[in-house]
């Protein structure tokens, strides 16, 4: 019996490489956009979930293909839940994860480490075909602060300034293998795991 194809619908590539990893156990064919080309989707949603959905809809209705999406980010309680769903264009157009980051540290520039709480956010969407009426949808969900300036070069995105206390460290400080273990994504995509472990 041959894997089941499901096209991953991301154009970024530190979550490509992170959620093959992931899900590498599974019976999966996962397909990418440098294996088809999917044109951009306007983030324009106010929730993680509708993002994703956007994504894994328009994703299929390209491929012809189940479609999984992503849509993730950082939020900071201090700055009422801020960047959340903007995270990965929040210093602007031209956003980098080095932008983006020195922003968040600058907005909280003189606040107390006990006050810098922050969750980041994961919603997986599964869709078998684009007008799915019963689409997946799983989210997790991890904990930490932010750091008063970046330390470590593993990961991507808030990494270097995501603190986690049990660890004493940022998750750009952890290796890429324990943060898979534990890190919002790898709880989301656990229970896409289990889910689409049931269909094929």
């Amino acid at each position: 019996m041959s894997n089941m194809k499901i096209f991953l619908a991301s154009k970024n590539q530190d979550k490509i490489s992170e959620i093959k990893k992931i899900l590498s156990r599974n019976s999966i064919d996962l397909l990418t956009c440098y294996d088809i080309d999917i044109p951009d989707v306007e983030e324009n949603g106010s929730t993680f979930v509708e993002n994703a959905l956007l994504k894994a809809k328009s994703a299929s209705k390209t491929t012809g293909l189940a479609s999984i999406a992503d849509d993730s980010g950082i939020e900071v309680d201090y700055l009422n839940g801020r960047p959340g769903v903007i995270s990965a264009r929040y210093s602007g157009t031209d956003a980098t994860n080095e932008k983006n980051n020195l922003k968040l540290l600058e907005e909280l520039d003189g606040v107390p480490f006990e006050k810098r709480k922050a969750c980041y956010r994961c919603v997986i969407v599964f869709m078998r075909f684009p007008e799915d009426p019963f689409p997946f949808i799983s989210s997790g969900s991890w904990t930490g602060y932010i750091a008063d300036k970046p330390k470590g070069s593993n990961g991507f995105g808030y990494d270097p300034i995501f603190y986690l206390s049990d660890y004493k460290k940022t998750s750009a400080e952890i290796s890429p293998n324990e943060k898979n273990k534990i890190s919002h994504r790898s709880i989301a995509l656990r229970k896409f795991e289990e889910f689409i472990g049931n269909i094929i």
